[in-house]
């Protein structure tokens, strides 16, 4: 495996969403609710609102479950003319904890969950409501758990790779090859990739796998440059990340005559996290997307005035949550929280910029384009402020 990789690995291990949380197959809770379902709500009333962590588990579990309910909380300061209960319930972060915490919940009032986390965790508190009409916002990434009942507000491959598959189409670079790990999380990164270059009309010039070590890498690099050179492809979109493939990528590359010159280098990752990613060689000139980087900033900033420390990167989602929920009780419509009005076009703007959420239950996201110059992060097309906007 990477053995040499390692160094800039994150230590707290939900830092960054489960995008590959196992797939549950027992049930699925869009079999079991239907799209326009939600209790109804007195708007007049304090809104009864479940948000489920994983206190009780790990130690970055509490940590994870402490920034939640924090960021939470700050949103709720920012609601005006409505009135949130906020009920606060810890899973441990297993499955069924949350699938026995969710229906408790609803059987005290809750109108929605905000939560949890994980994949599996997720799906089953969405399973165990589902009867009750009672939607769950969880903070997963993971779109396989997505539908009926159950939203996904974490970022999504989807997401990131219209967002940047657009972008390169408007300037040029239109001809694609794909490098990814043959493992679960590159071929879902692929799938996004391959969907984005469809729906813009750009083209797929090659499809290049690797296994999950150093040997298997450097193997690739001759196939990705013989795809290059026959397709006259001029982009390399790469699901690598920092504490994966993507050091030995950013030398290979280069070495092997493959060039952001010539083929402009794209990461379905965020590039500028850890900060040491910005300093690889490689990737000097590539491009990648990331929230609107005034409001995660202005984010941060008030989290760290209120809490005396900086939240951690999903902390954000919870704040999301609480502004979607007040958003749409400041309606003062009693079909506030069913699914038809959490999918209402015009989105909200939240933590890091606007958002929406989608009828099959995954959602979009406002992101900014950036490329990697001397080590820093340089804006190339700002986030759009409003759906519809630049880049949409």
């Amino acid at each position: 495996m990477f053995a040499i990789l390692r160094t800039i690995r994150k230590p707290i291990r939900m830092l960054m969403l489960p995008i590959f949380a196992m797939m549950l197959s027992a049930c699925d809770p869009a079999m079991l609710g239907g799209l326009g379902g939600g209790p109804k709500i007195d708007p007049n009333e304090p809104i009864a609102v479940a948000l489920l962590v994983p206190r009780g588990g790990t130690a970055s579990d509490d940590l994870l479950a402490k920034n939640l309910e924090n960021a939470a909380r700050l949103a709720i300061r920012d609601l005006e003319g409505v009135k949130i209960n906020l009920r606060v319930y810890g899973t441990a972060g297993k499955a069924s904890n949350a699938a026995t915490a969710a229906s408790q919940a609803v059987a005290e009032g809750a109108k929605i969950i905000l939560g949890p986390v994980y994949g599996e965790a997720a799906n089953a508190a969405g399973v165990a409501v589902a009867e009750s009409g009672v939607n769950v916002l969880s903070f997963s990434n993971n779109t396989t758990i997505a539908g009926g009942n159950v939203f996904v507000l974490g970022p999504t491959f989807d997401t990131t790779a219209n967002r940047l598959v657009r972008y390169a189409k408007r300037t040029g670079k239109d001809k694609i090859v794909v490098l990814h790990a043959n493992n679960i999380g590159g071929q879902l990164g692929r799938n996004a990739i391959q969907r984005a270059i469809a729906a813009n009309g750009a083209t797929m010039s090659g499809d290049i796998e690797y296994a999950l070590s150093q040997e298997a890498v450097r193997a690739a690099i001759p196939r990705v440059k013989a795809a290059i050179d026959s397709t006259g492809a001029n982009a390399l979109f790469m699901t690598a990340n920092s504490s994966t493939a993507l050091p030995l990528l950013g030398d290979l590359l280069p070495a092997s005559g493959i060039k952001n010159n010539t083929t402009q280098f794209v990461g379905l990752s965020r590039w500028d996290i850890p900060a040491q990613t910005l300093a690889i060689p490689g990737i000097q000139g590539g491009w990648f997307a990331l929230p609107d980087p005034g409001a995660s900033a202005a984010f941060a900033a008030r989290y760290n005035a209120t809490y005396g420390e900086r939240p951690l990167d999903i902390a954000g989602l919870a704040f999301d949550g609480i502004a979607a929920i007040g958003s749409l009780v400041k309606s003062k419509k009693g079909n506030a929280l069913t699914a038809s009005a959490l999918t209402q076009g015009a989105g909200f703007r939240g933590a890091n910029g606007i958002f929406r959420l989608l009828k099959d239950g995954t959602n979009e996201r406002g992101l900014a384009v950036a490329t990697v110059r001397n080590n820093q992060v340089v804006l190339l097309e700002a986030a759009p402020k409003a759906f519809g906007g630049a880049g949409f």
